[in-house]
């Protein structure tokens, strides 16, 4: 099943991703991969060690050959993230004798393989890149670009001392190094206002009070006896909701620990901020998504609460209030 038949999605994700292109052009949005490894945002190469260099062309096997690939710094048990979008082929056995760390994965982009839709898009290049070194969640499937891959294996196991290291070789034995670097650091500073959430809401406008409550920040819950410890974002059922942020993805979120329709949410930690978002259905529950881009969908709250004002719930993860973050939020 696929909410990407939702009403009026087309036009949203027209609206998105020509923001998009605004802020990041083709050329370099998809000229420069991603970050590939947590802890290391700018792709930093592996230099020289007892065991060898990392860079493109350094000596192997004595002098007597070539390397093929990059070392991508990557601490051992470290997050690996997919530098691209595209299909994942493996396992990729690098050693071939079952050691540690003789595991990775192959990913193959082309033409528009980086957007969550079948809208059409401008052309965009191609890459097929083997990770070794690391553990996929799978080998096969489809992958996007900032997506969760895997973990780092743990290197320092079999090649004590090592700078432990991703090894990213392009399939046609090409140099990488020039498409490693970011534009943009994955996480820039972010601004003190967040993204509009929800389609149709663009001043993120709070609920007030209805006959079930009232929706800012410390409003009264449980008769009294407790308080509303974040805040309810104005929100259509079935509508788009955005990232409000750039950050990472965890989840699912369950609220109401009951299995209700609008009991699903994930969680975003990004720079200075981390917030979850609850009673929406994400496309995805892990990797990393970047301010404005499609989050997922409003669930059908009026099901469980007929007559409410449809909302989706925002609280920080410390619990403080996000309202000065809610760009000109107010309840009614």
């Amino acid at each position: 099943r696929t909410w990407l038949n939702f009403p009026h999605f087309s036009s949203f994700a027209h609206e998105v991703f020509a923001k998009q292109l605004d802020a990041h052009p083709p050329q370099q949005q998809h000229r420069h991969w991603a970050q590939i490894c947590s802890g290391n945002p700018t792709n930093k190469i592996r230099g020289c060690d007892r065991y060898g260099c990392g860079y493109f062309g350094a000596d192997r096997h004595s002098g007597k050959g070539k390397h093929v690939g990059v070392d991508v710094i990557c601490a051992d048990g470290s997050t690996v993230y997919a530098p691209f979008s595209g299909q994942l082929y493996g396992p990729i056995r690098f050693f071939h004798n079952g050691n540690a760390i003789d595991d990775g994965v192959q990913i193959k982009g082309e033409g528009n393989c980086c957007f969550l839709t079948s809208l059409p898009l401008p052309s965009l290049p191609g890459y097929c890149v083997k990770l070794i070194c690391i553990h996929p969640i799978r080998y096969h499937g489809q992958i996007y670009r900032g997506q969760q891959l895997g973990r780092m294996l743990p290197m320092q196991k079999v090649f004590p001392g090592i700078i432990s290291h991703i090894h990213v070789e392009n399939c046609d034995h090409s140099d990488p190094t020039q498409v490693l670097t970011p534009v943009v650091p994955p996480f820039p500073q972010q601004d003190t206002q967040w993204a509009v959430v929800c389609a149709g809401n663009p001043t993120n406008e709070i609920r007030g009070c209805d006959r079930y409550g009232c929706g800012y920040y410390g409003a009264p819950r449980r008769n009294g006896k407790g308080k509303h410890t974040g805040v309810d974002v104005i929100c259509t059922d079935g509508a788009t909701v955005y990232a409000p942020f750039s950050g990472e993805l965890s989840g699912p979120i369950k609220f109401f620990h009951n299995g209700n329709a609008i009991d699903d949410g994930v969680q975003i930690r990004g720079s200075g901020f981390c917030v979850k978002l609850v009673c929406i259905h994400p496309v995805r529950y892990n990797g990393r998504v970047s301010k404005g881009q499609v989050l997922g969908r409003m669930l059908p709250m009026q099901r469980v609460f007929p007559g409410i004002t449809s909302h989706i719930h925002v609280e920080n993860c410390d619990r403080s209030d996000p309202t000065r973050y809610l760009e000109r939020g107010k309840w009614r």
